[in-house]
C-alpha cells in the first residue's frame, strides 16, 4: 500500500488484526527486514511495516533529515492510517534510535518498546564521523575527472576503509551523517514504555554493550544478548527472537 506523508510517496504493509505494533527499519534496510516477525505476529496483532524515507520504495526526503525529522515522519504517517493507539514499537538498528527520539520527545506514544540491536549510542564514534567526512570530501575530489562507473567503485572502496554505511545510500549522504552524529542516550530515561532490548554478543556495528547501557538508562528495561548472533540478531536468531517477543508482547 502507499499513502502520501508530508508531501512523500510512502509505502507500507497492513496485516492482521488486534492491537497495533509498528515495525521501524535500520539504515539502509526496509520493512522487509521483518517479513517473519511480522508473518508471526499478525496472528494476534495489526501489523505496521513500513519503508522510511529515502528507502525501498518509499521517497527520499527533499532536505538533510536528522532523527527529529524521522520521528515526527513516524507521528505524521501514523496519523494518516488513522493508527490511534500503538501498543508497542520494535525498532531495528537505527529504526531503535529513531523509536527512543520520536518515544522520548512524546511525538509517539506506545505501551511497549522493543530495541533489536539499536543504534543511537555516537560518542565512540566521533573519530570515525570525522573520517566518513574526510573520506567523502577526497573521494569527490580525486574521482572528479573518472567516468561514472570508475568514480561509484572508487566510492565504494573509500567509503568501506572507515566501514561506513553511506555507501548502501548515497543519495542520503549528508542525511546519513546528520543521524550518526545523534546520541539519544539523554533521552533514553525519558521513555516510559516497558522495554526489551535483544543483542547479539557478535555485533560490531551494535556491540552487546550498547544494550547494557541503554538497559540501565531506560526505567523499565529487560536485556536479552544472544550468542552467535550478529546486528541482525532477527534473521540469525529467528527462533529465540519469536519467542521472547511473543512472551514480551502478551
Amino acid at each position: 500500500m502507499q499513502v502520501i506523508v508530508d508531501g512523500l510517496m510512502t509505502h507500507y504493509e497492513r496485516n492482521g488484526s488486534g492491537k497495533t505494533v509498528l515495525l521501524l527499519h535500520g539504515w539502509g534496510d526496509t520493512h522487509e527486514t521483518f517479513r517473519a516477525i511480522a508473518d508471526m505476529l499478525k496472528g494476534g496483532f495489526e501489523v505496521l511495516a513500513l519503508d522510511l524515507p529515502g528507502f525501498g520504495k518509499s521517497a527520499p526526503p527533499r532536505n538533510t533529515w536528522g532523527l527529529s525529522d524521522y520521528a515526527d515522519f513516524v507521528a505524521h504517517f501514523l496519523s494518516k492510517v488513522d493508527a490511534k493507539h500503538i501498543y508497542a514499537v520494535i525498532g531495528h538498528s537505527n529504526g531503535g534510535a529513531i523509536s527512543i527520539r520520536a518515544l522520548s520527545s512524546g511525538v509517539v506514544k506506545t505501551d511497549k518498546l522493543v530495541l533489536l540491536s539499536s543504534a543511537g549510542i555516537r560518542g565512540e564514534y566521533k573519530g570515525r564521523i570525522k573520517a566518513v567526512r574526510l573520506v567523502t570530501k577526497t573521494g569527490k575530489l580525486l574521482t572528479k575527472p573518472l567516468p561514472k562507473s570508475v568514480k561509484k567503485r572508487l566510492r565504494h572502496t573509500v567509503y568501506q576503509s572507515v566501514g561506513s554505511d553511506m555507501l548502501v545510500a548515497e543519495h542520503l549522504q549528508e542525511t546519513f551523517k546528520k543521524v550518526v552524529s545523534e546520541d539519544v542516550q539523554a533521552e533514553a530515561p525519558k521513555v516510559k514504555a516497558e522495554t526489551l532490548l535483544i543483542y547479539g554478543d557478535n555485533d560490531t556495528a551494535t556491540p552487546a554493550r550498547y544494550g547494557e547501557r541503554f538497559a540501565a538508562l531506560l526505567p523499565h528495561a529487560h536485556l536479552e544478548v544472544l550468542t552467535d548472533a550478529g546486528h541482525f540478531v532477527h534473521h540469525d536468531k529467528p527462533d529465540t527472537v519469536d519467542r521472547l517477543l511473543v512472551e514480551f508482547l502478551r
